[in-house]
């Protein structure tokens, strides 16, 4: 349990770090993306950017367990 919550923990750091380059790159406004904005209310569904996440992080999973 103590190597999965440092792990986590690693994993956020170096997501809040790269969190600005993320955002330039634009990955979470691509096409397919929800987006629902009214005057005092924003709803957002990122299912693009979330498959594209997906896709990346299983390559390099299956990448580390060979």
């Amino acid at each position: 349990m103590t190597r999965i919550l440092i792990g986590l923990g690693i994993l956020l750091i170096i997501l809040g770090l790269i969190w600005p380059w993320l955002q330039k790159l634009g990955l979470f406004r691509l096409p397919g993306d929800i987006i629902i904005e009214k005057e005092n209310f924003r709803f957002y569904f990122p299912i693009t950017s979330a498959i594209i996440i997906s896709i990346v992080l299983s390559l390099i999973f299956l990448f580390f367990r060979r």
